[in-house]
């Protein structure tokens, strides 16, 4: 139940989560920060989309050898 309710941060908590983010890292850090943790997100979406398709094409293949 904890869980759930952490998924709804409305407006004013993530400003807070970002004003000490900007205080604890700093002006010119945080920007970098934030842009290896953008690289990060989507490496591991080009990761997951990369261990998918071999799944998909083998069902893909199923599919064919059942309709004939």
């Amino acid at each position: 139940m904890m869980a759930a309710q952490l998924l709804f941060i409305g407006t004013t908590e993530l400003m807070l989560i970002a004003g000490i983010a900007l205080l604890l890292f700093g002006g010119k850090k945080l920007p970098e920060m934030m842009r290896g943790m953008g690289r990060g997100i989507s490496e591991f979406k080009k990761g997951a989309k990369e261990a998918v398709e071999p799944f998909e094409e083998a069902k893909k293949d199923i599919d064919e050898v059942i309709k004939e």
